[in-house]
């Protein structure tokens, strides 16, 4: 069922494979005479309205009642393919190392998975403080990396050390509802 929050979340989704080619394009804007720092603010500027429209598609669907199976699968879908694409974009121009990018998207692709099992099985996984935390840090992390601020790698890595938490932290909470499933 297409509605607003589900759009939003494909919206993320068509925006991915943008972000990733604007950023592994560098000299996008040189060529046409601009400085490459506008490459940097043309993908953080997509990043942001990425960011948000995951923001208001969970908001609206709580608020206007409009969870539905599809959205609880599209959602985290188009969260992980956004960040993936700036993470791997940032990795191919050397903004990014190789080793946090990898065990990033590893967990992210780990529990995804875990998470469409979880909602098929008709188990209520909600997402954790941590994985909010995790989140956060991720996409400031994005940003301070895309801009080429300072400390973007220092954040890179604590936005690893809180995947890793986050998972491990994930994995409990759905082996415990497992095991109340099964009562």
């Amino acid at each position: 069922m297409l509605n607003l929050p589900n759009a939003l979340a494909l919206l993320r989704i068509l925006l991915a494979p943008l972000l990733f080619w604007i950023i592994i394009n560098e000299t996008l804007f040189v060529k046409n005479g601009y400085h490459v720092t506008w490459n940097y603010y043309f993908a953080s500027l997509i990043f942001i309205i990425a960011s948000a429209t995951d923001f208001f598609d969970g908001f609206i669907a709580r608020e206007w009642n409009q969870k539905t199976l599809s959205g609880a699968i599209l959602d985290p879908l188009a969260d992980k393919m956004i960040t993936i694409a700036a993470f791997l974009g940032l990795m191919v121009i050397g903004s990014a190392s190789a080793w946090a990018i990898y065990i990033i998207i590893i967990r992210e692709l780990f529990i995804t998975g875990i998470r469409t099992v979880a909602v098929a099985e008709g188990l209520d996984i909600k997402a954790s403080m941590a994985g909010k935390v995790k989140t956060v840090f991720q996409m400031i992390a994005i940003g301070f990396l895309l801009m080429h601020w300072p400390f973007a790698n220092a954040l890179l890595w604590l936005s690893v050390m809180l995947t890793i938490y986050s998972a491990t932290e994930y994995l409990w909470s759905f082996k415990k509802a497992l095991k109340k499933d099964e009562i």
